[in-house]
């Protein structure tokens, strides 16, 4: 791959992201939770996401409750990154003060509502709480983590954070909206997340693009590897959270498994983790399409080396 240094950011996309934020606003009571509660006899995060059938001594009651164990930390990851992805727009927006008026407008619209999902799941976290067997932790702390994310280059974050809206795109159109059987409540929510993180995505791609272009090329190469510590953070995060949450549904199933069951249990959940928080963005086309004409060969060579042990070295 060759660097290629002329993006083109057009500034109607960011009056485009606007219009499409006020049309499409909605509210936490009102819209999504609607005066609703949860319904465990239901799944919450679909197979294609969490693996489940990769498991099949498991019995259909289990394989929902293993869904429901990982849509919980599903929901507590993206509060986790929108802390810091929050704290990213507000300083972009903060950078283009007294500049261009409708970038602003859009990053703080954008930050408005990272804010509000923040808060939908927090206290989506509290109603499962209510459902669900006393023992879960969520080990992750979000102002540390994003304190050690924003410690890293613009660019760094600002491929992290493309990469995430990204994916959460693909799991919501490939997984998530084409199965009808999960619960209609932890479905909306994600619908109704969907259609602001489709915005901000679109707003994540143009700040990454006008970050590369102030960029030389030590500075790029810098970056390149801020970049991969990143993702082995995210990596290292996934792995604590995959041991966490395998062990607490280990103890809560209601029969005892073997000891290769367990094993079986553990490695799965880690694997999808994996799949959900950096394979699935990593091999994301339109990241792929952002990320490869900012690189050299040797820079995404590096990058495809750092990814392989997490990825089974399938990184196109």
């Amino acid at each position: 791959m060759s660097h290629v240094t002329e993006h083109v950011v057009d500034p109607v996309r960011y009056a485009k992201c606007i219009e499409v934020s006020k049309r499409i606003r909605w509210d936490i009571d009102r819209d999504v939770i609607r005066g609703r509660e949860f319904d465990f006899g239901k799944t919450f995060l679909p197979a294609g996401l969490s693996k489940v059938a990769q498991l099949p001594f498991l019995s259909a009651a289990q394989a929902r409750l293993l869904s429901q164990v990982q849509g919980r930390t599903y929901a507590n990851m993206f509060a986790l990154v929108e802390r810091f992805i929050g704290a990213k727009f507000m300083e972009l927006g903060r950078a283009q003060a007294l500049g261009d008026q409708v970038a602003l407008e859009a990053l703080v619209r954008s930050t408005d509502e990272e804010l509000k999902h923040q808060e939908m799941f927090r206290r989506l976290e509290l109603m499962v709480a209510a459902g669900m067997p006393g023992g879960y932790r969520f080990l992750p702390q979000p102002n540390d983590v994003a304190q050690a994310v924003l410690a890293a280059s613009n660019w760094a974050v600002l491929a992290l954070i493309c990469d995430i809206e990204l994916f959460s795109q693909a799991h919501y159109r490939s997984s998530i909206d084409p199965e009808a059987e999960l619960d209609p409540l932890w479905k909306d929510v994600f619908l109704f997340h969907w259609r602001e993180e489709s915005q901000h995505a679109i707003v994540d791609e143009m700040e990454w693009m006008r970050e590369d272009e102030r960029l030389g090329p030590e500075q790029r190469d810098q970056a390149v590897d801020d970049l991969i510590g990143l993702v082995g953070a995210v990596d290292g995060i996934v792995q604590l959270q995959a041991e966490a949450d395998a062990g607490w549904f280990v103890a809560i199933a209601g029969s005892p498994f073997t000891d290769a069951q367990v094993q079986a249990i553990h490695s799965t959940v880690l694997a999808a983790y994996r799949w959900q928080y950096i394979t699935s963005g990593v091999q994301d086309a339109r990241f792929l399409e952002l990320l490869g004409p900012m690189l050299n060969a040797e820079q995404g060579a590096r990058i495809h080396a750092a990814l392989a042990p997490i990825v089974g070295g399938s990184v196109n």
